[in-house]
C-alpha cells in the first residue's frame, strides 16, 4: 500500500495545532486569574517533559513467503503512548535535548525510540514558549500486525530513527513559574527497520510517522542569574544641630527570601550604632559639618551576595535666635500705656530670655509681654526695642513702633473783659455815661477781631438798690431792678454806638454787688455759664433800654444885694 506521509503530518499538525489551542482556550476559562506575572519570568536551565503521545505510522513490511507470493503488512496507529524528555539549555534559546518515546501496541508491533539533538526555543514574558528541535537516535520496531495465521510473527529490530518537530509551552503561576503545560508538541519521525532476509520473517520496512504529544513541562534552574543585591541608605532628619538624634535606615533589595541577611554599620568621625537595617547616630559633641554613614548588608559571601550604602548627614553651627514685636494698640493719647508683644524663636528651641528699650516713656516686663507708659513722653513715635537671648548667648532684636499723638488744643475759655462802673451819677445810676466809653470800646475791638464770639454784659447792683429804704409819708415805689437796667443800657450802647450785632450780645445779671456791669468775650465753643457761673439771663421784652441823654446845664444863683449894704 502506498503512503502519503506528508498529507497525514499535516493533518495531526492541524489537530495538535486546534487541541493547544483549546486547551489553553479551556485553561483560560476554567482557571481562575493568575497573580501578575513579574516583568521577567525565569528561564530555566533544564526541562524535563512528561506526557501522553500519539503515533501514527504509515509503512509496509513486504514479506516473501515460502510459496514465493509477497504478503504485504502495513502499519496501524498507536492510540496508547508515553513520551519522555530532558532538554539542557546553554543560553536563553539554543540547548540540547534527549527524548525517550514508547508506543507499544500489542503483539510484536511496537515503537520504541531514543534520540537527542538540538532544540530551540524562544520565551516571551506572557509566559508563551514556542520550539523547534532536529533529533536523530534509533527505534526498537516490531512487525506489523497479520491478519493471516500460522505466519510467523516479525522479530523486534532496532533500525535509526529521525525526528523533526516543534510545539508550544505555557508556563503556569505555580511554584514560581516552575511548571509549565505542553499545549502540544507535533513531530514528523522516519524510521527504517531491517528484519532480516526473506522469507517470511524478513523484510525492510521504511515507516514516516507523525506524533502528537501533550504533558507537563518541569522546568529547573535559570538562565538568568538572580539580580544583585542592592542597598540604598537615608538619614533621617538629613540636617541636624549637634544633640539631636539621626536614624539611618537601609532599604536591601533583591534579596533571596531562603537567606539571612546580617547587617553592619560604620561611620567617618562619628559612631554608628546598629545590627539591623536601621541605625542609630548620635550627635552630641559633634562640629558643624557634614558625615557619612555607610551600611553594609550581606547574604553570602558571591558576587552579587552583599552590597553598601552611604547617607549622608549634615551637622549645623547653632543658628542664633529670632524675635519680632508688635503693639496694642498701636496709636495712644499722652500718659496711656500700651501693650508690648514679643515673639522669639530658637532654631534649636533653646530657652529664651525677654528685655525691652523704648526711645520714650517707659517700658516695664521681663517675659514676652511688656507694658509702655506714655508720661512724660513728648508727642511722635515711640520706638521700643525688644531683646531676646538664649542660653548659648546668642542675641537677637527686633522694633515695633508706637505713636503718641499730640495733645488735644485746650477748650476756649470765656474772656474776662473790662468791667464800668455806675456810681458817679447819682441821678441815673443806670446811665452809660462817657467815662465807660474806653472800656465799650475795646469791647468792640475785640468782638469784630473775634466774628464768631459773642459778647455777654452782666449787669450788677448792691444790696441797697435792690431794697432801697422807704421814705416817711409816702408809698414806697417798686424796686427797679437796675443790675437788669445797666446791662440792657450797655447793650444798647454796643449796637447803637459800635455796630455790634444785637444778636451776639447776652444780657444777664450778675450777684458781684456792685454799682457794674462786667463784659465778657465768649469764643466760638466756649461755655459761659460753665466759665462764668451764677448769672442770669435778663428778658429783654420786660426791661427796655433808656435813651442816653447828656446831662442839663446848672444854673448858678447869684445873691442880691441889699439897700442896706
Amino acid at each position: 500500500m502506498q503512503s502519503r506521509p506528508l498529507s497525514s503530518v499535516s493533518r495531526i499538525l492541524l489537530v495538535g495545532c486546534a487541541v493547544g489551542l483549546g486547551a489553553s482556550s479551556l485553561f483560560g476559562q476554567n482557571t481562575p486569574p493568575a497573580p501578575a506575572a513579574p516583568a521577567e519570568q525565569p528561564v530555566s536551565r533544564i526541562d524535563v517533559f512528561t506526557g501522553y503521545s500519539y503515533f501514527a505510522p504509515h509503512g509496509t513490511v513486504n514479506t516473501t513467503l515460502n510459496d514465493g507470493t509477497i504478503f504485504s503488512d502495513r502499519y496501524a496507529s498507536v492510540d496508547e503512548g508515553a513520551l519522555a524528555s530532558v532538554a539542557y539549555y546553554f543560553n536563553r534559546y539554543f540547548g540540547g535535548q534527549v527524548e525517550f518515546g514508547a508506543h507499544p501496541d500489542g503483539n510484536n508491533d511496537g515503537f520504541y525510540t531514543i534520540a537527542g539533538g538540538p532544540i530551540v526555543r524562544y520565551p516571551t514574558s506572557e509566559g508563551i514558549t514556542p520550539f523547534v528541535h532536529a533529533l536523530a537516535g534509533a527505534a526498537d520496531v516490531g512487525g506489523p500486525n497479520h491478519c493471516c495465521p500460522p505466519l510467523a510473527q516479525h522479530a523486534w529490530t532496532w533500525g535509526p530513527a529521525l525526528t523533526v518537530g516543534g510545539g508550544l509551552d505555557y508556563n503556569l503561576p505555580f511554584w514560581n513559574h516552575r511548571l509549565a503545560l505542553r499545549l502540544f508538541q507535533a513531530d514528523f519521525e522516519y524510521i527504517h527497520a531491517n528484519f532480516g532476509p526473506q522469507p517470511v520473517t524478513g523484510g525492510r520496512a521504511n515507516i514516516n510517522a507523525a506524533r502528537l504529544s501533550t504533558g507537563i513541562v518541569w522546568k529547573f534552574g535559570n538562565i538568568i542569574p538572580p539580580p544583585p543585591v542592592e542597598y540604598t541608605c537615608s538619614a533621617s532628619p538629613a540636617t541636624v544641630y549637634p544633640g539631636d538624634p539621626i536614624t539611618i535606615t537601609g532599604t536591601a533589595t533583591n534579596l533571596n527570601p531562603k537567606k539571612t541577611a546580617t547587617y553592619s554599620w560604620s561611620g567617618q568621625g562619628v559612631t554608628v550604632k546598629g545590627d539591623t537595617a536601621t541605625a542609630n547616630v548620635d550627635t552630641t559633641g559633634l562640629q558643624p559639618g557634614n558625615y557619612t554613614a555607610t551600611g553594609h548588608v550581606s547574604e553570602g559571601q558571591k558576587p552579587g551576595q552583599f552590597a553598601d550604602c552611604t547617607a549622608n548627614f549634615t551637622v549645623k553651627q547653632y543658628e542664633p535666635p529670632t524675635v519680632s514685636c508688635s503693639v496694642n494698640p498701636s496709636s495712644v493719647n499722652p500718659g496711656d500705656s500700651a501693650t508690648i508683644t514679643a515673639t522669639g524663636v530658637s532654631p534649636q528651641n533653646r530657652p529664651l530670655t525677654y528685655s525691652y528699650t523704648a526711645s520714650a516713656g517707659s517700658v516695664s516686663g521681663t517675659g514676652n509681654t511688656a507694658t509702655l507708659s506714655t508720661a512724660g513722653a513728648p508727642a511722635g513715635t515711640i520706638t521700643v526695642t525688644a531683646n531676646v537671648s538664649d542660653d548659648k548667648g546668642q542675641t537677637a532684636s527686633g522694633s515695633c513702633s508706637v505713636t503718641l499723638n499730640a495733645p488735644p488744643p485746650p477748650a476756649p475759655k470765656t474772656q474776662t473783659l473790662c468791667s464800668i462802673t455806675f456810681s458817679r451819677d447819682k441821678r441815673r445810676p443806670a446811665r452809660v455815661d462817657n467815662e465807660a466809653k474806653a472800656c465799650l470800646d475795646d469791647v468792640a475791638l475785640n468782638a469784630q477781631r473775634s466774628a464768631d464770639a459773642s459778647v455777654v454784659v452782666v449787669g450788677n447792683s448792691t444790696a441797697d438798690e435792690q431794697n432801697p429804704p422807704k421814705k416817711r409819708g409816702k408809698k414806697a415805689a417798686p424796686p427797679v431792678n437796675l443790675a437788669a437796667q445797666r446791662a440792657v443800657n450797655t447793650k444798647d450802647y454796643l449796637v447803637k454806638e459800635k455796630g455790634i450785632d444785637a444778636s451776639r450780645i447776652q444780657v444777664r445779671t450778675g450777684t458781684a454787688g456792685a454799682q457794674e456791669v462786667e463784659n465778657y468775650l465768649v469764643p466760638a465753643g466756649a461755655s459761659f455759664d460753665t466759665d462764668v457761673p451764677g448769672t442770669t439771663a435778663v428778658d429783654e421784652s420786660a426791661v427796655q433800654p433808656q435813651t442816653r441823654k447828656p446831662l442839663a446845664e446848672r444854673k448858678h444863683h447869684r445873691a442880691k444885694k441889699t439897700s442896706s449894704q
